[in-house]
């Protein structure tokens, strides 16, 4: 790691800790992004096995879960909130972040149509910080008149989205697929409660499935398109779907 500079400052102004931004901006790290609701969040031990396994691979240190919920009910109690946005980062030398912003809204997320990419994520498993490959694909994407990216391989193999998990819908079984990707939270609240299997799923396969959803933190929302291929919105899944997730009981993040 490059020694931090002794001195930064932020459109003309000295930063406060100069070797702590220094450390944000080293672009190396992780994170976690979670709704809470009346001071709970669902699968709140998830992220905390999150942020714990991610810290002990990239830093070589444990991440203590209590520490983490004390430090998210400061933020929240010190933005006046009971519902929000929340975000935990980790740093080098296990620098802990948390961001507390506006709530997502409680209901399924409007329609998406996708695009695909040739690109898959370097180290799936870790939400790890630096996505520019995601950021630069997600924008093209926006440009070119779609709502977002979806990641493949040079064979044709889906991952997952931008900054989603995507899951096909065959008339019986709902399909995670099976290429390396980040198992969000959403997706591990879902999976265990719809009919769900994992397995290969590539471009030609697209044209077999009769819908498609995304998930990630903020939103649950039907695919209408990947590319050509276009779908129905299956309204009886997505209300399936979304009262699968709206039936996780939240846990208290109060320590």
């Amino acid at each position: 790691m490059t020694t931090p500079p002794a001195h930064i400052e932020v459109d003309g102004t000295p930063a406060a800790d100069p070797q702590l931004l220094a450390t944000l901006m080293s672009g190396f790290g992780h994170f976690t992004a979670m709704q809470v609701r009346n001071g709970r969040a669902k699968g709140l031990t998830l992220h905390l096995d999150r942020l714990d396994r991610s810290t002990r691979e990239l830093f070589g240190r444990e991440l203590d879960g209590e520490r983490v919920r004390a430090l998210v009910t400061g933020a929240l109690t010190n933005a006046g909130r009971r519902d929000a946005s929340v975000r935990v980062y980790v740093y080098p030398g296990v620098r802990t972040v948390v961001t507390v912003a506006d709530p997502a809204p409680d209901r399924p997320g409007a329609p998406q149509r996708l695009t695909t990419v040739d690109y898959w994520r370097p180290a799936p498993h870790i939400k790890h910080l630096g996505g520019f490959g995601q950021a630069y694909h997600g924008e093209a994407a926006r440009r070119a008149g779609f709502d977002d990216a979806l990641l493949t391989s040079p064979y044709g193999e889906i991952a997952e989205g931008a900054v989603t998990n995507i899951a096909f819908w065959d008339g019986t079984s709902v399909v995670w697929p099976s290429a390396p990707c980040l198992t969000g939270i959403t997706m591990s609240l879902l999976e265990p409660r719809l009919e769900s299997v994992r397995r290969p799923v590539t471009l030609a396969d697209l044209p077999g499935y009769r819908a498609a959803f995304v998930t990630n933190s903020r939103t649950i929302a039907p695919v209408t398109a990947i590319d050509e291929v276009e779908f129905e919105v299956d309204e009886e899944l997505m209300g399936r779907v979304f009262a699968a997730y709206e039936a996780v009981e939240g846990d208290e993040i109060r320590p």
